[in-house]
């Protein structure tokens, strides 16, 4: 077991190998364990949130022990790098990696819980949402935000924005992180970045109409772009879909 955990959390150490030890007894199940099963523990009253990540395929079994960071590396060190650059997500505590001499196994993320009001889906899916608008634009200028700090979210998509209410205005936290690139980008791979979020021309509209106004592009060259990247999105992801039900029914 490797373990590496921010400075101010060492002294729980003993209670945070407890919770990854019994992890599958103990905790309280957070959303749907499709993939990767996340649960929340009390630590001395804080909440937080151990995301526990599936053993991979036996070729990232590999791969994760010689070659490349493990997903929960890289989702403790991009919080961390975030947090450094000014960027919302929820403060990270720990990463826990389990192995043989030969192949990577389990890996667990630790992080702060954060309550929020809501995430960019529930914009896609009701679009009379309260103060919908504003929070489209204040969204939209957050990505931007993004971009300037040469971060390129690759999972951009509407469950991995967490969004809550500060006064009057909207904060953004980023969560599923283990996918990243820090670096400058063009304005195609920046209007790319919207491309997972949503089917709705609408929504489309008045983000390409501030990402034009903040950046100073030509509403008309961002929303083709946008729209385009949307709609190749969409598309690839439908075929993925009918593929899939293709092979479920051949196995069958």
């Amino acid at each position: 077991m490797q373990t590496v955990y921010q400075d101010s959390y060492k002294k729980h150490q003993e209670k945070l190998d407890h919770f990854i030890n019994n992890f599958n007894d103990l905790g309280e199940q957070f959303g749907k364990a499709d993939r990767n099963a996340i649960k929340l523990f009390d630590l001395e009253g804080e909440t937080i949130n151990i995301k526990s990540f599936k053993v991979p395929n036996i070729v990232n079994q590999i791969a994760y022990k010689f070659f490349r960071k493990s997903k929960a590396q890289r989702s403790f060190e991009y919080a961390s790098k975030l947090k450094g650059l000014g960027i919302g997500t929820p403060k990270p505590i720990a990463y826990y990696e389990f192995t043989t001499p030969f192949l990577f196994k389990k890996s667990f993320y630790i992080s702060e819980h954060l309550d929020c009001d809501l995430t960019y889906r529930e914009l896609t899916r009701d679009l009379n949402y309260p103060d919908h608008e504003t929070i489209l634009r204040a969204f939209t200028r957050f990505t931007y935000k993004l971009h300037e700090s040469n971060i390129n979210f690759l999972d951009h998509s509407p469950g991995n924005t967490l969004i809550k209410k500060v006064g009057d205005k909207y904060a953004f936290y980023l969560v599923d992180l283990n996918r990243m690139e820090f670096k400058p980008m063009s304005f195609e791979t920046r209007i790319k970045n919207f491309a997972r979020l949503t089917v709705h021309q609408s929504i489309v509209e008045t983000m390409s109409d501030e990402y034009a106004k903040v950046s100073g592009e030509d509403y008309n060259k961002v929303f083709e772009l946008m729209w385009k990247e949307t709609e190749a999105f969409q598309d690839k992801f439908k075929r993925k879909k009918r593929l899939k039900k293709k092979l479920k029914f051949w196995k069958k």
